[in-house]
């Protein structure tokens, strides 16, 4: 998976996941730029940054006409703050899939000529919002739907020459994990429905991110990759009475499918 004289851009790079995309793309060997609105408080070294607003169409477009190459986009700028339905304005429900949605695709239409020639890769960051319930952040979970689908359907249009997948990506551990999940014990908690006992940490993202835009992926397009951990222990198989007995008994016949 080694990506030795590629160049990549991870867009809103500078912190949490993004960050991690760039650390890992950098230590397999790729130049990395990163974009955001503003300067990442810590240095994500070796990445370069660029300021840019993923949502200014000119100012994309600006950005890209002005790199002389690029293999790899990590489409990884996005977020948005617990706002439930009812209590908010249409408009900044908009404005949070603009971001989640709108941005990617200008953001993929802008890198496609260089894509082409090289043969490269577009890497959408996805979330598990997209495919169950989203209290409280509806918009969202619609937009990182409508990106999955995006994904599946650039991949067709553009391939052979570019390939596009998604990374499905469940809870992650940034600096930023108290204002989802609360203090320690929050985090500790939540953790624990987790099946491999932890939330993601940004590196385990930027390893799968690693693996999509590398050689090893090289026939894997319109693809999404599952990164949670195993996903959510359903809450019906706690709240059951059946299934919780400890005493083992023998399947019936009709439970096997034999038949007499």
């Amino acid at each position: 998976m080694e990506l030795d004289g590629k160049v990549a851009v991870v867009t809103g790079g500078t912190r949490g996941v993004g960050a991690g995309i760039a650390r890992s793309l950098a230590q397999a060997g790729a130049h990395v730029v990163v974009c955001a609105r503003r300067p990442p408080h810590t240095p994500v070294a070796p990445a370069e940054f660029v300021p840019l607003d993923v949502r200014d169409a000119d100012a994309v477009r600006h950005f890209f006409t002005g790199l002389p190459r690029l293999d790899i986009l990590v489409n990884n700028a996005g977020g948005t703050p617990y706002r439930t339905l009812a209590h908010t304005d249409a408009e900044r429900h908009a404005r949070v899939i603009e971001l989640n949605l709108l941005a990617p695709l200008t953001v993929s239409l802008a890198a496609h000529d260089h894509l082409k020639r090289t043969g490269g890769s577009i890497v959408m960051i996805g979330s598990v919002s997209g495919s169950r319930p989203s209290p409280g952040s509806a918009a969202y979970g619609a937009a990182k739907a409508g990106l999955e689908h995006l994904a599946r359907s650039m991949a067709v249009e553009w391939a052979p020459e570019v390939r596009v997948n998604t990374l499905v990506v469940g809870m992650v551990r940034t600096e930023l994990a108290h204002l989802h999940y609360g203090d320690e014990d929050g985090v500790e908690a939540v953790a624990r429905t987790v099946p491999l006992g932890r939330l993601a940490l940004p590196d385990d993202v930027g390893s799968a991110a690693v693996f999509l835009a590398s050689d090893a992926a090289r026939y894997i397009s319109g693809a999404s990759l599952l990164v949670h951990g195993g996903g959510e222990r359903p809450a019906f198989l706690d709240a059951a009475t059946a299934g919780n007995e400890t005493e083992e008994t023998e399947p019936t016949e009709e439970e096997t499918g034999k038949e007499a």
